[in-house]
């Protein structure tokens, strides 16, 4: 049984993938140069989530305005460690978060099919305090991933959901860092 708050992720032992829903100009723009540049904005809090299915609900498989298009962030351990040491969760005292640079939050992890489970999946915000960081020294691959979206849920919407599972990205407990 999976425990009821535990962070799940594809993971080597040097990186971690997160997933970003994006529009097309984001997305094409941090692509052509390798890394997140304008028009992603540096000035507001970006969310990262290890959880594949979390944000095929939260995009509805990438049709969403704006978020059309979805990028397997593969950035270092050591920065998500380091972003997961800093982490306040949002329903901590208004002030301490809102002092803090990064915010965290566990939201119902999905099933294939969109239904709420019972147990929680984590996503982590960085504020634009912390933005530059992420972008430039944490994240060290970025790989669109919207045609792998778009496959499995045509293959959902097919009825053919044991082929779609089989096209999801690894994804198995990740050790609690110190």
């Amino acid at each position: 049984m999976t425990p009821l708050f535990q962070i799940r992720a594809d993971h080597d032992r040097e990186t971690i993938v997160m997933y970003q829903a994006f529009s097309p100009a984001i997305a094409d723009a941090a692509l052509r140069a390798g890394r997140f540049v304008p028009p992603f904005s540096f000035h507001r809090m970006t969310w990262i989530k290890p959880s594949f299915l979390w944000l095929m609900h939260r995009s509805n498989w990438a049709r969403k305005a704006g978020q059309q298009r979805v990028l397997a962030v593969r950035m270092s351990r050591r920065g998500w460690d380091e972003a997961l040491s800093k982490a306040v969760p949002t329903t901590s005292d208004p002030v301490a978060l809102a002092r803090a640079t990064v915010h965290v939050q566990w939201d119902p992890e999905r099933s294939l099919r969109g239904a709420a489970l019972n147990h929680y999946s984590i996503q982590v915000g960085i504020s634009r305090h912390l933005i530059r960081t992420f972008t430039d020294d944490w994240v060290v691959g970025l790989t669109d991933v919207t045609p792998r979206t778009h496959k499995i849920s045509a293959l959902l919407q097919a009825g053919r959901h044991t082929e779609a599972r089989r096209l999801l990205p690894p994804e198995r407990e990740y050790p609690k860092p110190a």
